[in-house]
């Protein structure tokens, strides 16, 4: 009784610390928001659509007339191919492969009549020089560009219709907090609600100073809290840019509000708008006309996040297939060996301090676990069984994260390690423990990562093991590649045997 009461006073303790919002950031952060949908990604997959559709117009019509009548050559393959990739090409010199023309008016379809025309203008000239304008079919070149011309037609009007449902959704808005609310922070506010056919949704803007300077509304836009409030808010709602109206003379400001904000898995920049000294243009980045210099960009974006992705569930699926047997052996092995459930559900920090539910095989005795990780397992801990002691030892518990990986995707196969919401170092929580501890969940945690395969795994029992992790971590982010997860993910069994003398 006396350690089930210590065990209900010590859940009642682990209370997780959430900064208190102003109404006023609640009223926004409470909005419902569809996950953005990258303008990068929407625009090579159109480029990808029209090379697939317009190749298989042309082969369609080849095959279904010319193959019949003059059997088959592999020239008109080639020129089919050929015309394709040219089309593609001249689409994107005539600025046609833009969100913006996507969901604009019906004037960008000119400039894709022009291209596909100059390209049969194109191919014409030179089966003319080549002397082999008599070879080609005229029906067949006919019907491939009024047909070619329709499949493109039907195909953007499509498009058209879903980015405009997709902006009135706001996936392809960028949500926007500005910090400073002055002259400064009104200006650029007005500046970027002034563009037509801006993608920037301006949230509020932020500010430390309570005196006459900080006003309450810039340009419409409300003030939502103090900088250090920004961290909470993003973590609540979908934050995808922090814009700082401050001057660059402002600089121990900046760097000030910078150490607190860089944890964050956001785009990060200056505004020059006000900034009397003025950089090379090469220098800038542009919200529309407003310049800009970047400062943090969000990590694993656009394609790199589709290969992840992609990485993550096919190579998960793979691997989850493969261990099936022996995740079978694990839990019966674990049913014969205590009573209790098989998996064990535990909260862990995910992307951007988002609390996931992470399964793992049960490895210590069910009535003494331990869902908020409060207690660390030490070496010969007696709530540990002894299935629990090998499975634990070997990483055989972690198996079951692969169904976070393939079925709920709040896991990678590589990545930070998710640790407890609850995790300390000496009565302290890891975030009190290390600087920029924060900065580990810009990426989605993953089973296994670069500090774990360099020997960082196990219990955290001194400040160098967990500070150790983080700058592993961190390392891993900033030089993050498909073959970098490849290669951590091919040396982690050789890590297990070798590197496993802190786990318990």
């Amino acid at each position: 009784m006396l350690d089930a009461a210590a065990s209900a006073t010590e859940g009642r303790r682990a209370v997780e610390r959430r900064r208190r919002l102003s109404p006023a950031a609640l009223a926004v952060a409470d909005q419902k928001v569809r996950r953005a949908y990258s303008p990068v990604v929407i625009t090579g997959v159109a480029r990808l659509i029209d090379f697939l559709l317009l190749s298989a117009v042309g082969l369609a019509i080849y095959f279904g007339y010319v193959v019949r009548l003059d059997g088959f050559h592999w020239q008109f393959i080639g020129s089919i191919f050929g015309m394709t990739i040219a089309a593609v090409i001249c689409l994107q010199a005539a600025d046609v492969y833009q969100v913006q023309v996507f969901r604009g008016s019906l004037g960008g379809m000119t400039r894709m009549i022009s291209s596909w025309a100059f390209v049969f203008l194109l191919f014409i000239g030179a089966s003319y020089f080549a002397k082999v304008g008599g070879q080609i079919s005229r029906l067949w070149l006919s019907a491939f560009f009024f047909l070619g011309l329709a499949a493109l037609l039907a195909e953007r009007l499509l498009l058209r219709s879903l980015v405009r449902r997709w902006a009135r959704q706001g996936r392809l808005d960028r949500r926007t907090v500005i910090v400073g609310a002055d002259e400064n922070g009104e200006q650029l506010v007005e500046a970027l609600k002034a563009q037509d056919d801006s993608d920037i949704d301006v949230l509020g803007v932020f500010d430390d100073r309570n005196d006459g300077r900080a006003l309450e509304t810039c340009a419409g836009a409300p003030k939502l809290g103090k900088v250090d409030d920004i961290l909470e808010f993003a973590r609540r709602t979908r934050v995808d840019l922090v814009l700082f109206a401050l001057p660059i003379s402002a600089e121990t400001r900046i760097l000030e509000m910078l150490k607190k904000l860089w944890v964050l898995p956001v785009d990060i920049r200056l505004s020059a708008h006000t900034n009397k000294l003025r950089f090379r243009p090469r220098s800038y980045s542009y919200l529309g006309e407003v310049p800009t210099l970047d400062v943090f960009e969000a990590p694993i974006t656009d394609w790199d996040l589709v290969m992840k992705w992609l990485f993550d569930h096919v190579g998960g699926g793979i691997m989850l297939l493969a261990a099936l047997p022996v995740m079978a052996l694990v839990a019966l092995a674990i049913k014969l060996d205590s009573p209790g459930p098989v998996l064990f559900r535990q909260k862990r920090f995910g992307f951007n301090n988002e609390r996931i539910d992470v399964f793992k095989f049960r490895s210590l005795f069910h009535h003494q676990a331990d869902p908020t990780a409060s207690k660390v397992v030490t070496k010969n801990d007696p709530r540990v069984t002894r299935v629990g002691r090998f499975i634990r030892k070997t990483s055989l518990d972690e198996l079951p994260q692969l169904l976070n990986v393939v079925f709920k995707s709040n896991l990678s196969l590589v990545g930070p390690r998710p640790h407890a919401v609850q995790g300390k170092l000496q009565n302290r929580l890891f975030d009190e423990a290390v600087d920029g501890y924060f900065a580990r969940h810009r990426v989605k945690p993953g089973i296994t990562g670069w500090a774990q395969i360099n020997g960082w795994r196990g219990e955290i029992d001194n400040e160098e093991k967990i500070e150790k992790r983080v700058e592993f971590d961190l390392d891993y982010i900033e030089n993050w590649s498909v073959l970098f997860d490849a290669y951590i993910l091919l040396k982690t069994p050789i890590a297990l045997m070798t590197k496993s003398e802190n786990a318990y």
